[in-house]
């Protein structure tokens, strides 16, 4: 009797057994063709809203360009301002003028690089909806109008226009422009990449005066690709001999635009020059007007990135004097540029600075004397939103919470009084209307996807925008999230931030190969709380522990651990990734002869690190358009961390994998876009050189004209096609 009791019990164990294992295999299987071709968890978003100038109003544009205004309080239209099929056009991007009587209809993109492109530029008038070209003598470049709207501004082949919207007068103001050599209005290469820019002018506040930075990158050397037929239309004529393509590009420790600023009088037709010292080899991150037409600010940082001069200049004389002086042992970081802000009362400017070690907000006289640090704390502020003139209140985001979170904050301008305006866990992110009275909250956290909201200055829920419950519902379907948060101590006692994603059907008893996924490059974050579902739990599902790390280097925890790899870029990194692995090999479910490593760009120059100084702890790796020497890439980006390779050779050369390509050992795969003018294919090309040359196997592959971001036609899907297989075949098998 009672071994048939012990029977019965055993069969019913097992059957239990069976039944949860049934239930976690039930889930549905994620695919490439999901993430690449059926865009399964693709999440909704309110994307372009605009504010109106009443602030109680917004506008978007549809699908087929349509402009319509709506109001904030019930999110109904209240008005189709344009109808793009009256018009006989569908503008991909639009701006309002000043007093909303005009649109400025952006048609016919065509990109030139990762901000800048060219595109047909149209005028539309809302009350008699008539529609005329800007120009008829050939397609555009950053288009705007004056801030007394009876002009428009734009740049073509490297010059500067002024088209009076009264007269239908077209005016050249420059007329030096010459591609490779001098350009007017807009930036070169290394600018738009690095400082994050595309419009290199400005109007003045009552549209009588324009100041334009000119680049002269005459001795700036060339860099060339060859661009193969492919799948280009423009291309495929002439098959036969490829088209060798150059371009401006200043890599490391080598020569930069000289850079000049120049002041345009539209009623004398006279242009003077700024005075921006004799020093040339400096930069021009920006220009910007203050809100007296007398005041024309320039913004100034010295070669090494360590000294930054806020300059206000005469735009009646070109005279200049300095107001404010920001010194720092690393480098100024070019976040803080865009966050100073000059307020409508005309006798102050906000701005962040990590004068005390964190990020925060600081408010000035205009004579650059610091008034109140108007934030403080071990804590880093993240996004600057602006200033409510109305209600003397700034608002911003930080992550005072967690280095993982985001939060949405607001505070007086004495500083004492600090209010948080988002209320959940995870990320949230802002956008204001232009009187404050509103804002439309963006959160998402690991187990929540896009959550948007609509909210009033207090920040009380209005009406909820966007909660994609099809796609939360849709991942429980195929196995959850599974996203794990921790920290860990490395052997220095440093403290890392990590998440963890497991299989759905983790067992405990198993032992598993892992990824880790990362990018590590300086400011980054990878280790946040915000939705991202996708090939991590692709992999996660094929029976693999994927694991993502915040080295040190990356951002929210202040600048001294931001700041640590200042002239030794990846040093730290893969000491703290070596570190991550052998904190994996000792936990009971890892596969220790099993861990693999990717990464992309930075991510990838990390993971080629990895491999090869750190060959003894990672099995496999591959490693997607990676920086490979330091000294190939640009110089504002490079210099700003590792300074001229003339000053530093070894940090340099000791942080190179391809001088550490006889250490190989695991498998490794290197990928490239032929066609990649930010991180040359020049990289992939010589660490493959010194991998032969060193005798190790190794797979590589090659997109065929793509770029950095290496996308277009099948190109992603196959990709990440072969990324699969490669991580089942060496970590699977």
């Amino acid at each position: 009797m009672k071994k048939y009791r012990k029977f019965n019990l055993l069969i019913l164990s097992i059957l239990v057994t069976s039944s949860i294992f049934a239930q976690q295999n039930s889930f549905k299987k994620i695919t490439v063709d999901d993430l690449w071709k059926n865009w399964t968890f693709w999440t909704n978003s309110v994307y372009g809203v605009r504010s109106m100038n009443d602030g109680i109003h917004y506008s978007t544009s549809d699908r087929v360009g349509n402009i319509v205004k709506y109001s904030y309080e019930t999110g109904e239209v209240t008005d189709t301002i344009f109808k793009a099929v009256d018009a006989g056009i569908n503008p991909g991007n639009y701006e309002f003028n000043s007093d909303e009587s005009k649109i400025l209809l952006q048609t016919n993109y065509k990109r030139i690089y990762r901000r800048s492109f060219t595109a047909e530029y149209f005028v539309y008038d809302v009350q008699t909806k008539k529609l005329n070209p800007v120009s008829e003598n050939g397609n555009q470049q950053i288009a705007s109008f004056s801030p007394d709207s009876k002009k428009i501004a734009f740049v073509r082949k490297n010059n500067l226009y002024i088209k009076n919207l009264e007269t239908g007068k077209e005016t050249q103001i420059t007329f030096d422009g010459e591609h490779n050599k001098i350009i007017n209005g807009i930036p070169d290469w290394v600018y738009e990449e690095e400082f994050e820019f595309n419009k290199a002018y400005e109007w003045s506040p009552d549209g009588k005066t324009i100041a334009y930075i000119k680049f002269n990158e005459s001795k700036v050397k060339m860099f060339g690709m060859t661009m193969f037929a492919g799948s280009h239309p423009e291309l495929i004529k002439n098959k036969l001999y490829p088209e060798c393509r150059s371009f401006k590009y200043p890599k490391a420790g080598e020569s930069n635009s000289v850079v000049s600023i120049h002041i345009y009088n539209i009623e004398t037709q006279k242009t003077i020059d700024a005075d921006i010292g004799k020093e040339t080899d400096i930069y021009i991150p920006r220009i910007r007007w203050t809100k007296d037409v007398n005041t024309f600010a320039i913004f100034r940082l010295n070669r090494l990135q360590n000294k930054f001069e806020l300059l206000f200049a005469d735009p009646n004389n070109g005279n200049t004097n300095v107001v404010y002086t920001e010194t720092n042992k690393y480098y100024i970081d070019e976040a803080d540029f865009d966050n100073l802000r000059f307020l409508d009362d005309g006798k102050h400017f906000v701005m962040t600075s990590e004068r005390d070690g964190y990020r925060h907000l600081y408010l000035h006289d205009m004579n650059g004397k610091e008034v109140k640090q108007l934030t403080s704390g071990k804590w880093d502020v993240t996004d600057f939103y602006g200033y409510d003139k109305n209600r003397k209140l700034f608002y911003f985001q930080s992550a005072e919470e967690s280095p993982v979170n985001r939060a949405v904050y607001k505070v007086n301008i004495k500083g004492t009084k600090k209010i948080k305006l988002s209320e959940q866990l995870g990320t949230n992110k802002a956008e204001f209307s232009k009187n404050f009275n509103y804002y439309i909250n963006y959160f998402s956290n690991s187990e929540t996807p896009n959550y948007v909201t609509l909210h009033n200055t207090k920040g009380d829920l209005i009406r909820i925008l966007e909660e994609n419950k099809r796609v939360k519902k849709l991942v429980n379907e195929y196995g959850g999230v599974n996203k794990e948060f921790f920290s860990f101590k490395t052997s220095e006692g440093i403290e890392l931030n990590a998440w963890m994603i497991k299989p759905p059907d983790f067992d405990n008893t198993k032992k598993y190969p892992v990824v880790i996924t990362q990018y590590s490059g300086p400011g980054s974050q990878e280790v946040l709380n915000h939705w991202d579902f996708g090939w991590d739990n692709l992999l996660a599902q094929q029976g693999i522990v994927m694991v993502c790390v915040d080295s040190r280097g990356t951002g929210a925890r202040g600048e001294d651990f931001r700041k640590l790899t200042y002239l030794e870029l990846g040093k730290y990194e893969t000491i703290d990734l070596i570190e991550t692995a052998k904190w994996l090999q000792n936990q009971d479910y890892v596969n220790p002869e099993k861990i693999g490593i990717w990464g992309w760009s930075y991510g990838g120059f990390m993971t080629s690190l990895c491999m090869t100084k750190g060959a003894d702890y990672f099995s496999t790796g591959i490693a997607v358009a990676p920086v490979t020497n330091w000294r190939y890439y640009d110089n504002i980006y490079t210099e700003r961390f590792m300074r001229t390779p003339q000053e530093n050779p070894n940090g340099y050369d000791d942080n190179s994998p391809i001088n550490f390509a006889d250490k190989l050992k695991g498998d490794f795969l290197l990928v490239h876009g032929t066609g990649d003018d930010n991180v040359h294919w020049q990289n992939s090309a010589e660490f493959s050189e010194a991998l032969v040359q060193a005798n190790k196997q190794f797979n590589e592959f090659y997109y065929t004209n793509r770029n950095h971001s290496i996308y277009g036609g099948n190109t992603r899907y196959h990709l990440y096609t072969m990324m699969l297989n490669f991580w089942k075949k060496h970590l699977l098998n």
